[in-house]
C-alpha cells in the first residue's frame, strides 16, 4: 500500500519506487520501466499480499516511464483475457505521457483474424508497448496549505459547464501557447469572463485521461469531450502546456488554486460506470489484461460484457478492488488536487448492485460515511441505459441530480407543447414533487435547459432537427427527442423578424432558468449565443462546432445577451428569495393571509386546481420575500423584496391584472425580456390591481413596492 508508484525514501535512505497492482487470478506480475528511446527494463514483482503484487524498486524517481505486463490464462470463454505481450496502464497512474492510437498490436486478441466473430477468442502475441502511453512516476508533496477553497453554500452555487479545450482554444485575452489547457483555464482572460458573469463553480467535461474510439480516429476524428476514460488518477495530458512527464499535475493544480482564489469552484465530471476498452471487440489498455473477471461487470456468457452504459462495458462497482479504485480515486482528487466536487456520468450504473438499480448499493453507502467525499458537492446524471436505469429524484440526501424533467417541461411550455401548466409550476418552484422527501432541499435540483449533450440555447431555437452529418454517422448518432422549435426557419437565416424572435426566445428560456427556485446550470456560450450548426452531439468535433467562437462579442446581440445574464444572475445573488434553501409551503404566514409561494392567472386572481389542469400559455408567481426560511449570519430572520414572474409563451400580447393588496401596492418592472437591450433596469411602475400589458413571448420580473 499505497496502490499504484509511489517515490519516497526508505527507512534505510534509499531513494526509489514501489510499485503496487491488484490482480486477483493472475499469475505474475511484471513491472516495465522505458528510457527516453524507448529501452524497457522489466523487472518482476515477487511480493503478493492480499491479491497484491508488490515491489520496491531502488533509483527509480520522479519522471520515470513504466507500465505492467500480468501473466495469466487465457480463456475468453470464462472471461480470462490475461495477455502478457499487452503493456498495460497502471490505473493508479497520477500522470500519463503519450496518446493511444489503438493500432492491431494493442488489441489482446488477434483484431485482423480471418474468421471475426471468433476474433476476440484468439491470443495475440505482438508487443503492444511501442505503441500505447506509459504511466509516470509522480512525487507529490503539496499540502494546499496556501489554498482557500470557496465552500460556495448549494443554495448559492451558479455552475457553469465547460471544456477546457473547448472554452480556451480560440479565447483572444489567452496567449496562444496556452489555449486548450489548464493553463489557459488559469489565465485571468478566462477567470475575468467568469467572474464578471457572476457563476460559482464551472464543471469540467471529463479530464481524466481519456483515449480516442477506432472508429473516430478512422474517420480522422477523435473524442473531443473525453467521456472515455483510461486512467482516473492521471489529468488529461492534451490539456497541458509544460509538459507530460508529471507536469501535468502541478498545472492542474495551479489552475484549480487560480479558480478559488476568484471564488469559483470545480466540479469534475467524472466517468466511472465503464472505460475506453469498450466490449470483447476492443482494445486491451490496462483493466481487461490486469484482471478482466474482476473489473467487469461479465454476464452467464463471460467472453461478453453487461453493458448498462452504451459503451461496451460496465465497471463491476460491487466488487470491493473496484469501489476502492473509484473512493481512492474521487478522495485524490479532492486532497491532493482540490477539486470541490464531482458529476458522475450514469450515475445509475454505479448505483446497481448485482442487477438493478439501488439506492443502497455499496457505492451510495461508501460515498455516505466517507469522511472526505460526504463533505464535497455530489451531483448525479441519474440514469443509465439498462433496464430501470432512470432514477431522477431517486437519489438520496447528500447528492443533487441533473433534472431533466425541468429541462422538458421549460422547453416545451416556450414552445407551446405543454398541455397545461402543472408541471412547469413544479420545476420552477424546486421541483418538490421529486425532492421533498429525506430531508433533500430545492437545491437537489440542477435545474438545466442545455448541456453539452444535445443542442446549444441558440441552436434549440433555430434547429427542429439535429443536423450531425459532420461527425460521419449519417446522422443517427444524438437525440431525435430535441423539444425545439426553429421559429420557423431551419437553421440560419437573414430573416430579421426570426430572428429577433429567436433573441427573445434566447432570453426567455435564459431568464427563466435563472429565476428558478434550484442550482442553475449555464452551459459555456450560451451567455453569447454560441452555436454548433445544428449539432446535437458535438463529441467528436474538436474543431470550430466544439469551441467557442468569442468573436460572438463583437456583435451587439451576444454583447446584449451576456448583459442579461450578468444583470439575471446579480440578482440572484442579491435576492435570497430567489435562492431559497427550503421548500415553499404555499401555506399563509401571516394574518393577512400572504403565503410565500402564490400563483395567479392573468385575471389576477389566485389559481384553482381547475386552473392548473386548463390549457394555459401563460403563468404568474408570487414570491414572498418575508417569509424565507432560515437566518442570517448574525442570527437574524432573513427577509427580502418580494417578486412577481409572469411568463407568457403566447404569440399575441396579454393584459395581465397586477394582484393588489395585501400582496402589493405597487410594482416595479425589473426585467422585460421583450426588450433587445437589457443593460438596464426597465424601472417603470404599475398600481397594484391594475393591468399590465405582457408582450407576446415575454418574461417580466416585477419587484413589490411597499
Amino acid at each position: 500500500m499505497p496502490l499504484g508508484a509511489r517515490y519516497r525514501v526508505g527507512p534505510d535512505g534509499v531513494a526509489g519506487t514501489n510499485f503496487a497492482l491488484w490482480s486477483g487470478g493472475a499469475e505474475a506480475v511484471e513491472v516495465c520501466l522505458f528510457d527516453d528511446g524507448g529501452g524497457e527494463t522489466r523487472l518482476p514483482l515477487t511480493e503478493l499480499t492480499h491479491e497484491v503484487w508488490h515491489g520496491f524498486v531502488p533509483g527509480v524517481a520522479p519522471g520515470q516511464r513504466y507500465g505492467f505486463r500480468v501473466h495469466g490464462r487465457w480463456d475468453p470463454w470464462t472471461g480470462a483475457r490475461w495477455n502478457p505481450a499487452k503493456l498495460l496502464l497502471d490505473p493508479y497512474a497520477r500522470a500519463v505521457d503519450g496518446e493511444f492510437s489503438l493500432p492491431v498490436e494493442v488489441y489482446g486478441h488477434v483484431r485482423d483474424w480471418p474468421q471475426q466473430h471468433v476474433a476476440d477468442t484468439v491470443r495475440d502475441e505482438r508487443d503492444s508497448a511501442p505503441y500505447v502511453p506509459k504511466g509516470v512516476v509522480v512525487h507529490d508533496d503539496d499540502d494546499w496549505s496556501d489554498d482557500r477553497r470557496p465552500k460556495t453554500p448549494w443554495a448559492d452555487s451558479v455552475i457553469y459547464e465547460l471544456h477546457v479545450r473547448g472554452f480556451t482554444r480560440r479565447c483572444p485575452g489567452i496567449p496562444e501557447p496556452l489555449r486548450g489547457t489548464y493553463a489557459g483555464l488559469a489565465h485571468p482572460a478566462a477567470i475575468g469572463h467568469l467572474s464578471a458573469l457572476g457563476v460559482t463553480a464551472v464543471e469540467l467535461l471529463p479530464v481524466h485521461q481519456f483515449a480516442h474510439e477506432d472508429h473516430l480516429l478512422r474517420r480522422g476524428l477523435k473524442n473531443h469531450w473525453g467521456y472515455n476514460s483510461i486512467g482516473y488518477f492521471a489529468p488529461h495530458a492534451a490539456y497541458s502546456a509544460s509538459g507530460t512527464r508529471g507536469q501535468q499535475v502541478g498545472e492542474f493544480k495551479r489552475m484549480v488554486r487560480a479558480l478559488h482564489a476568484a471564488g469559483i469552484e470545480v466540479i469534475l465530471d467524472v466517468v466511472y460506470n465503464h472505460t475506453a476498452e469498450a466490449d470483447q471487440r476492443g482494445p486491451t489498455l490496462s483493466l481487461r489484461g490486469i484482471d478482466n473477471r474482476g473489473y467487469y461487470r461479465l454476464p452467464s456468457d463471460a467472453r461478453a460484457y453487461a453493458d448498462y452504459t452504451g459503451c461496451g462495458n460496465t465497471l463491476h462497482v460491487v466488487q470491493p478492488h473496484v469501489l476502492r479504485l473509484i473512493t481512492d480515486s474521487l478522495r485524490y482528487w479532492v486532497t491532493e488536487m482540490g477539486v470541490d466536487g464531482f458529476r458522475f456520468d450514469l450515475a445509475a450504473a454505479l448505483a446497481r448492485s448485482m442487477h438493478d438499480v439501488d439506492m443502497l448499493s455499496p457505492f451510495l453507502a461508501v460515498i455516505a460515511q466517507d469522511p472526505v467525499l460526504r463533505r464535497v458537492k455530489l451531483i448525479a446524471e441519474p440514469w443509465d441505459v439498462g433496464s430501470g436505469g432512470y432514477q431522477v429524484g431517486a437519489f438520496p440526501p447528500l447528492w443533487a441530480e441533473w433534472n431533466d424533467r425541468y429541462r422538458d417541461a421549460v422547453r416545451d411550455f416556450w414552445r407551446g407543447a405543454l398541455p397545461d401548466v402543472r408541471d412547469l409550476g413544479y420545476r420552477l418552484s424546486g421541483s418538490s414533487d421529486l425532492y421533498a422527501w429525506g430531508g433533500r432541499r430545492p437545491y437537489a435540483s440542477i435545474n438545466f435547459v442545455t448541456a453539452h449533450d444535445g443542442f446549444t440555447l441558440r441552436d434549440l431555437v433555430s434547429y427542429a432537427h439535429k443536423h450531425n452529418e459532420a461527425n460521419g454517422e449519417g446522422n443517427r448518432d444524438g437525440t431525435d427527442d430535441n423539444r425545439s422549435w426553429n421559429c420557423g426557419v431551419e437553421g440560419e437565416t437573414e430573416d430579421p423578424r426570426v430572428n429577433a424572435l429567436r433573441r427573445r426566445q434566447v432570453r426567455n428560456l435564459l431568464t427563466t432558468l435563472l429565476l428558478s427556485t434550484g442550482v442553475p446550470m449555464l452551459v459555456a456560450g450560451d451567455e453569447m449565443g454560441r452555436t454548433q450548426g445544428g449539432n446535437n452531439n458535438a463529441y467528436c468535433q474538436d474543431n470550430d462546432i466544439g469551441w467557442l467562437d468569442w468573436s460572438l462579442l463583437g456583435r451587439p446581440g451576444p454583447r446584449n445577451l451576456l448583459e442579461l445574464t450578468r444583470r439575471l444572475l446579480a440578482l440572484r445573488h442579491a435576492h435570497p428569495v430567489l435562492r431559497r434553501r427550503a421548500f415553499f409551503t404555499g401555506r399563509p404566514q401571516a394574518p393577512d393571509g400572504l403565503r410565500d409561494l402564490a400563483w395567479f392567472t392573468p385575471h389576477g386572481a389566485e389559481m384553482t386546481e381547475r386552473d392548473w389542469y386548463a390549457p394555459s400559455s401563460s403563468l404568474a408567481l408570487y414570491l414572498s420575500g418575508r417569509d424565507i426560511p432560515g437566518r442570517d449570519a448574525r442570527g437574524a430572520q432573513v427577509t427580502d423584496d418580494s417578486f412577481l414572474t409572469i411568463l407568457h409563451a403566447g404569440e399575441q400580447p396579454l393584459d395581465f391584472l397586477l394582484p393588489g393588496p395585501p400582496w402589493a401596492q405597487s410594482y416595479e418592472l425589473v426585467v422585460d425580456t421583450s426588450r433587445e437591450d437589457q443593460a438596464h433596469a426597465p424601472g417603470s411602475v404599475y398600481p397594484g390591481g391594475e393591468a399590465i400589458e405582457a408582450p407576446g413571448r415575454s418574461v417580466l420580473l416585477l419587484r413589490v413596492r411597499s
